[in-house]
């Protein structure tokens, strides 16, 4: 009986003609797409302003494995392990080489070359190992250094600082060279040969580092420990559907490369330097957004990601914490007070934006930011990261903000927002966007919120300007207009006004909600970015139309470039690759639009449905006030296990969980390792109720 493929292993006889949509091998520090000749290190950029971009690292693997003899060739990616493979068959021997960039040791990328015998022979068998690496850099300039331990060494700086005045980062590599050909010889059955690479910023921890590859290769431990890394990170968080195969790839695939380009669960040492829309493995000069961090980040991939690894989650919120300071000069700068984050961020939070219009405008990425922190604190209740951590700073940093960029109208009694380019960027110094407006006036009553949670006395003006600020509605229309001054029917770029429903939850009537999905779809370019339909197909979820939500999933599909399932940013192959802000609002498309999962204030509240092509959705490692869910949702059933806690003895135990159901009022507690199985329906998890406050508060 023929083996069932494994769906988290992509395979192929051949490579994409297009080199772009080779598979990118990334551990939220290492980005590398296979074979290329240059790699990216986070948070190393050259260029001043808006000339920043990523600065293009030489990779000594870019090597291919070649044989005189011809060969069958397979193309593997297995992302269960996070390892890329070559493999060469011919009648006398298997030649793998693989690729991975380690999932524990950040600072470590790993080349192995495998031969065995498939016959008995007495003849030497040799592979040729055909490279296109030079140790040169137009971003960096590099010198050669010592030898270490048998590794060749090169260091440099960058050519040019982000801010005048700055220190241009230092890139040091040590890599055990790999030699034209490696030959198994007659009296060998099989051999293996490892070669390890170590990028990191000063000689010292680049040669500590080096010295942990030599130990865990000597140790036979160099897979072995990444593979436990990739192991535990898919224990904390799986999405599986029955019944959907392409579905089911295109899922494993957003969680592998979203996960990839975030930090190890365990990483202590290197300061994270966000996620850009096409990841590590991409933004060279004038490419993929210059590897700069954008709302897509906070409103696109991180909600994903939240939903199953607080720590994960937590590290986007220090990355924006360690920009304050370039976010409160970046206010300064539009003469306003509190703090403006840059609509391109790079390592210190000055806005570096190749286009002046953008930074000046596209604000409504301060309340994305706020959005991510708030998210964090419903998920979490954790105020740690707010006090210590200083997510309070920014969240009334924004606050702030907002405060001083509205205007006050006597007309109309309303404050206005003006001179804005909304989410949509065909239009740009419009008044009220509407997405602009809703989003600054959630942050403010956020700021409040928090103010309040920590005895901190809010100003009287976040209350006023959260009350009083105006949100378009056409009351003749029942719609919400773009701006002021939208006309029905104008041409849309992307998801904007749909997103008030989801994911900024703001409060509406369905006849609105569905007069907004009915507004905007039909004018929404349909060669726009790739995230955009999975906001339109929750909203229509949201409303329990399932026909069109499906229909809308469709369009996506055109942007995943087999056989690697690389996006695309547009659906013709054009634009960012790698494009990890597609993944994110496809993968939240399912993770907030088949569930109807929603993280509130009080409570986890759920609303499942699911398409006829679907008979299970499974969704293991859902954290929540410190426990961990495993759901599967049927069509006419949901089972939830509340994961037994793992923590030591003197750790704190998490909140007890119930489930309430909306309709009948029934509440159900979840105990521990135990199934709780009800009729598919709306309700909500959370907390019992208790005399004694729940951890972490």
């Amino acid at each position: 009986m023929a083996k069932e493929p494994d769906p988290y292993i992509f395979i192929t006889n051949a490579l994409p003609p297009d080199p772009r949509f080779l598979p990118p091998l990334a551990n939220g520090l290492l980005g590398w797409r296979v074979y290329s000749s240059i790699m990216h290190m986070g948070g190393i950029y050259n260029g001043e302003g808006g000339q920043c971009h990523r600065a293009d690292v030489p990779c000594p693997f870019s090597v291919t494995a070649e044989m005189e003899e011809p060969a069958q060739h397979t193309y593997s990616l297995d992302t269960h392990a996070g390892i890329f493979t070559h493999t060469l068959n011919t009648a006398d021997v298997t030649v793998s080489q693989s690729f991975y960039a380690h999932r524990y040791y950040s600072n470590l990328m790993v080349m192995e070359i495998l031969m065995a015998r498939q016959t008995a022979s007495e003849e030497p068998i040799t592979v040729k190992l055909v490279s296109s690496f030079t140790p040169e850099s137009d971003d960096i300039v590099f010198q050669s250094a010592p030898d270490y331990k048998g590794g060749r060494h090169i260091q440099g700086q960058t050519t040019t600082a982000e801010v005048p005045g700055g220190t241009c980062p230092t890139v040091n590599l040590i890599w055990i060279p790999v030699p034209a050909s490696v030959t198994l010889l007659p009296e060998q059955t099989q051999s293996r040969w490892g070669f390890i690479l170590v990028v990191g910023n000063t000689t010292e921890t680049t040669e500590a580092a080096f010295d942990v590859g030599l130990n865990l290769m000597a140790s036979g431990n160099l897979r072995l420990s990444h593979l436990r890394a990739w192991e535990e990170l898919w224990l904390e968080s799986e999405v599986e559907v029955v019944g959907s195969e392409v579905l089911s790839k295109a899922l494993i695939g957003c969680m592998f490369y979203l996960l990839s380009a975030f930090p190890s669960l365990h990483e202590a040492s290197n300061p994270f330097g966000g996620v850009s829309p096409g990841g590590l493995s991409n933004g060279g000069n004038g490419q993929d957004y210059w590897g700069h961090v954008f709302w897509d980040q906070d409103v696109w991939m991180y909600p994903g990601i939240a939903l199953f690894y607080p720590k994960l989650a937590e590290s986007v919120l220090k990355y924006r914490v360690r920009t304050i300071d370039g976010a409160k000069d970046n206010a300064q700068k539009q003469g306003y007070k509190g703090l403006k984050f840059p609509w391109e961020s790079a390592v210190s939070g000055r806005e570096v934006c190749p286009e002046d219009i953008y930074g000046q405008q596209e604000i409504h990425i301060n309340g994305d930011v706020t959005l991510a922190f708030q998210h964090f604190l419903y998920l979490t209740r954790d105020l740690s990261m707010f006090t210590e951590g200083r997510g309070s700073e920014v969240v009334w940093g924004v606050a702030d903000y907002w405060v001083s960029r509205a205007t006050w109208s006597s007309l109309d009694q309303s404050y206005h927002i003006l001179g804005v380019m909304p989410p949509d960027e065909y239009y740009y110094n419009v008044n009220d966007s509407v997405y602009t407006n809703a989003v600054a006036k959630l942050s403010l009553q956020f700021a409040v919120e928090l103010a309040d949670l920590i005895q901190y006395p809010a100003p009287k003006e976040w209350i006023e300007v959260a009350e009083k600020i105006i949100i378009p509605f056409d009351k003749e229309l029942k719609y919400h207009p773009e701006y002021d001054g939208y006309k029905k029917g104008q041409p849309v770029k992307q998801a904007d006004t749909v997103m008030l429903g989801y994911p900024l939850g703001f409060p509406m009537p369905p006849e609105v909600r569905r007069n907004d999905l009915e507004a905007y779809e039909p004018v929404t370019d349909p060669y726009g970015p790739a995230m955009t339909w999975g906001m339109f197909a929750i909203g229509w979820l949201e409303l329990g139309d399932i026909e069109k939500a499906q229909k809308l999933l469709q369009k996506c599909f055109k942007n995943i470039q087999g056989p690697f399932q690389v996006w695309s940013e547009s659906s013709d192959g054009s634009g960012a690759v790698n494009f990890l802000t597609g993944m994110g609002g496809f993968l939240q498309a399912v993770l907030f639009g088949y569930t109807g999962f929603r993280v509130q204030k009080e409570c986890f509240g759920f609303a499942p449905l699911l398409p006829d092509d679907i008979s299970e959705l499974y969704i293991r490692g859902i954290s929540y006030l410190g426990n961990k869910m495993d759901w599967l949702l049927r069509t006419d059933e949901v089972c939830i296990i509340l994961r037994k806690h793992t923590g030591d003895a003197e750790s704190t135990q998490p909140c007890a969980l119930q489930v309430v159901l909306k309709a009948s009022k029934t509440k159900i507690p979840l105990i521990p390792g135990q199934p709780t199985t009800f009729p598919r329906q709306v309700g909500h998890v959370c907390q019992v109720e208790s005399t004694f406050s729940c951890w972490p508060f």
